[in-house]
Formats: structure tokens, C-alpha cells, sequence
């Protein structure tokens, strides 16, 4: 594996982030899903590597209260909007100019949303995310709130069960991940307008979690989707990811 190093960043307010960063070609910015990092996401399945082989840096932040990153328990370390705020503060601290910016759903979410703020990678990956993850959010965040309200209560049999079952293993912090998920915003349809540079959206075949990938490519100006095997948790072991990113990024 090429060698891998680890920073700790302040953020706009002084929240630590911990930034992981692979080779030293093209910088590409990867962001993680809910409850994650990026050791599961972007390293453990070779997609990282995979970029880094292709002649990318890979810089894989763990995002607020995910991680090694700080998860403060004060309801004001988590403002609206507070993980595009924490991306726009990595990327002017490592002085990122020329770059490409990947998400997977709610990396996804934060890389729209860092766009909509202003920031300008050369391609776009949204993977794991359909129209609908973006425009309407409310009822997935209450179903995470939910899950996380019931923790120690939910069985097998409940829908809520896969969720809590991967806190469980990524050792999630509840109470920090319960005050993020009240930071993150909706985008609206007219707002999608404003992603004009090439765009792959990228998901599984069976991936419906975050609505449909197909009608989110639809409507973006200069967008693409792609497929490849796998549900919303399955996918991101699946090679075929990384093998898509490089063919998308490299091309």
C-alpha cells in the first residue's frame, strides 16, 4: 500500500479533523457516509489505492464526529451546513486549487453542498445518492435520529436494525452524531443548477436509499450515471468503485 499519513487540521471553529492523505499525484478530496470514516469507505477496499496507482493524492478527511476527527457534544459545533464549512476550511488549509471531489451519501450531500458554498473541483463523483437524498432529506435524518433515540432497544427485525448495527461497529459517538444530522440541509432542484462541472453519479443497482440515482443525473447540467453492483452498504466493497472513480477522474 503507498504510504498513508495522517494530519489533524483546525476547522473554521477549532474542531480537529483528522485528514488522511495517499500518494502524491492530482489531489482528489473523498468524502465518507454517515457513521463511517475513511479507513471503511476509501481504503479498506483498495479504492484509494486504486486512485493513487492511476496518479492521484487521495485526501480522506473523517468528517465532524466521525473518525479520528473531534465530535464535540455542544449543540453550536454544529450549525447548519457545518460539514461544507469543514470542507471549505480543509481545502484552504491544504491549499487545494486544482482538485476533484468524490462523496459517497452523505459525503455526497456535503460535496453538493460544498459546491453550492463555492467550492469549484475540476469533476464531481456523487455516489450512494439519488434526487431525492438531496431534495429531501428530512425523513432519512429522522429515521437516523430515530435509531439512534431506540439504540438499545431495536431487534432483529427492525428496520433500523443494519444502522444500529454499524454504529455499533464503527463505535459511533450518538450524541455528536445526533447533533450533525440536525445540521444537514436540503438542496432544492433549482440549486442542482449551480453543479455545472462533469458529474458522475455513481450507485449501486439495488442502492434505493437515497432515491434514484438516474433521475439526479437527469437533472444535472453536465452529468453522468453510472452502476455497478451492489446495495448502499454493499457497493462500497465492491471494486468495481474504485475501478468507476478512476475511470471517470483519470479520463
Amino acid at each position: 500500500m503507498s504510504d498513508h499519513r495522517s494530519i489533524l487540521l483546525p476547522s473554521f471553529d477549532g474542531t480537529r479533523l483528522a485528514v488522511h492523505r495517499m500518494g502524491s499525484g492530482r489531489p482528489v478530496l473523498l468524502l465518507h457516509g454517515l457513521f463511517s470514516n475513511a479507513q471503511m469507505n476509501w481504503i479498506k477496499f483498495g479504492h484509494a489505492q486504486k486512485l493513487v496507482d492511476a496518479g492521484f493524492e487521495a485526501i480522506m478527511p473523517d468528517l465532524r464526529a466521525h473518525g479520528d476527527s473531534e465530535a464535540p457534544h455542544d449543540p453550536a459545533a454544529y450549525p447548519p451546513d457545518v460539514l461544507a464549512r469543514d470542507v471549505a476550511a480543509l481545502v484552504g488549509a491544504l491549499g487545494l486549487e486544482d482538485f476533484d471531489l468524490v462523496g459517497f451519501s452523505l459525503g455526497s450531500r456535503t460535496s453538493v453542498r460544498g459546491v453550492l458554498g463555492g467550492l469549484t473541483p475540476r469533476k464531481l463523483v456523487l455516489a450512494g445518492m439519488g434526487l431525492e437524498g438531496l431534495t429531501g432529506y428530512g425523513p432519512r435524518s429522522a429515521f437516523f435520529i430515530d435509531a439512534i433515540d431506540r439504540f438499545d432497544d431495536i431487534k432483529r427485525d427492525d428496520p433500523a436494525f443494519m444502522a444500529v448495527s454499524f454504529m455499533k461497529t464503527m463505535k459511533v459517538d450518538r450524541v455528536a452524531a445526533r447533533l450533525l444530522l440536525r445540521s444537514v440541509a436540503n438542496t432544492s432542484r433549482d440549486q442542482l443548477a449551480a453543479l455545472t462541472m462533469p458529474t458522475m453519479v455513481l450507485c449501486g443497482a439495488v442502492d434505493l436509499d437515497n432515491g434514484s440515482a438516474p433521475d439526479l443525473a437527469a437533472v444535472l447540467p453536465d452529468a453522468i450515471y453510472a452502476e455497478i453492483p451492489g446495495t448502499h452498504m454493499s457497493s462500497v466493497t465492491e471494486g468495481a468503485l474504485g475501478d468507476a472513480l478512476v475511470r471517470f477522474l483519470a479520463g
